[in-house]
């Protein structure tokens, strides 16, 4: 089968961009031909097909979410009849891709589920009635768990969310990232029958292992032989939580333990960075908490001086442990990941998608709840960095679990109710 995928931004480091490459991979292992249609490739990508408007850089993009949800000043006749024009050139654009690429099913990437891009969701909605094509709609977030940001003052825009994130049509089927999602889906919209795809990991190649190429990562970061790197792989967000992981130096009191912050923060607008940098100043602990953003990207380079950039797999390869305190997640790529490079994590049970879709499998972690950093968790921590023993074997009943429910086969049988062998 032909299958065509439409997503905004492609080839970075984002979660919805890194599981799309997953089921990419999965779908051309099930014997079926998969062509891309972008709006932004950060990276280069086979079988892709540019349509600039899809971007969420794009400056008509950019404009669109500055008028509609950030009280930038328009007319509202004036906003809608634009947003209504730019959504039809994107339908038509889709619409001869199809055509083009013969196009036997449509897999929208989080298009139809979130409105930060509310031309692409109407020109998609659009496709869907108009090519009669089966679609499935692969939803990662939606607008209801980001609290106020998607309120708009116009009337028009919250019509558009109600008709076009999720779109509920005959020939549009579901995959969602949680069993919440699943659920919201049937209680708010009576769609139901929606298949709960976790994202997954390829538990049958080596990940994040130690070799020529990052055995200068703890030095480069600033941890010395002898020291003990915990990592923080995530960007830099509040809902991150890594004021606790920060709290866990603290409390651990061992000036070996590093915190190294891998993320950077691009996508921190609300200052957080800079109270979590005020914070280590006032803790004293400026050479135990490394933000070491500059030192990653999406994929190893090298920068004209010779610093050599470390992919996110590198971050994984010398960590002692990670730290995963995040207060929300849609699913949570940073814990199948550490799983899978047979690393300890440390997590906080990030509601509602932690226990019911991760934790209740038997996972060994050290495991808080509400955020709150117990005494008895700090030890337990303490135990696993210093019993290698005990670390040993958390990661490898994890790595068998991983295996069994977040691997390459686990999403292949999966995609095959979805999509068929």
């Amino acid at each position: 089968m032909n299958i065509g995928i439409v997503i905004g931004r492609m080839g970075g480091i984002d979660g919805v961009a890194l599981e799309t490459e997953k089921w990419i991979t999965v779908l051309q292992r099930m014997g079926h031909q998969v062509r891309l249609l972008t709006g932004e490739l950060e990276a280069e990508v086979q079988d892709a097909d540019l349509l600039p408007e899809l971007a969420f850089s794009h400056p008509a993009t950019v404009a669109e979410q500055a008028y509609a949800f950030f009280g930038e000043p328009i007319a509202e006749a004036e906003f809608m009849a634009d947003l209504q024009r730019r959504a039809a050139h994107i339908e038509a654009g889709i619409l001869e891709w199809i055509a083009a690429r013969d196009i036997q099913l449509v897999l929208a990437e989080n298009a139809s589920a979130i409105p930060c891009h509310l031309a692409m969701g109407i020109g998609l909605r659009a496709v869907y009635e108009r090519c009669g094509l089966p679609v499935i709609t692969h939803d990662h977030d939606f607008a209801w768990e980001r609290g106020d940001r998607y309120e708009s003052p116009f009337a028009g825009v919250h019509e558009v969310i109600a008709r076009c994130f999720p779109v509920k049509l005959p020939n549009v089927r579901h995959a969602v990232i949680n069993l919440a999602a699943a659920s919201a889906l049937e209680q708010r919209f009576g769609i139901t029958g929606a298949v709960v795809v976790p994202n997954v990991m390829d538990f049958g190649r080596p990940y994040g292992v130690p070799d020529q190429y990052n055995e200068t990562l703890l030095s480069d970061v600033g941890v010395a032989p002898g020291e003990i790197p915990l990592l923080q792989v995530t960007r830099i967000v509040e809902r991150k939580g890594i004021e606790t992981a920060i709290d866990l130096v603290r409390r651990l009191g061992d000036p070996a333990v590093k915190l190294v912050i891998t993320g950077t923060s691009t996508d921190d607008t609300e200052g957080y960075t800079e109270r979590l940098e005020q914070e280590v100043a006032r803790l004293g602990l400026t050479r135990q908490v490394l933000f070491a953003g500059a030192h990653f990207g999406a994929a190893r380079a090298a920068e004209p001086a010779g610093q050599r950039v470390y992919s996110v797999e590198d971050a994984y390869a010398h960590a002692a442990g990670c730290t995963y305190f995040s207060t929300y997640e849609g699913f949570g790529n940073a814990f199948v990941e550490a799983v899978a490079a047979r690393r300890p994590i440390f997590v906080n049970n990030y509601e509602p998608v932690y226990w019911p879709d991760i934790g209740s499998k038997g996972f060994d972690t050290v495991q808080i709840d509400g955020g709150v950093l117990t005494d008895a968790a700090v030890e337990q921590v303490r135990e696993v960095l210093t019993v290698p023993e005990r670390a040993r074997a958390m990661v490898e009943k994890n790595f068998a679990l991983g295996e069994e429910h977040f691997s390459y086969d686990a999403l292949e049988a999966l995609l095959s109710q979805l999509v068929g062998a």
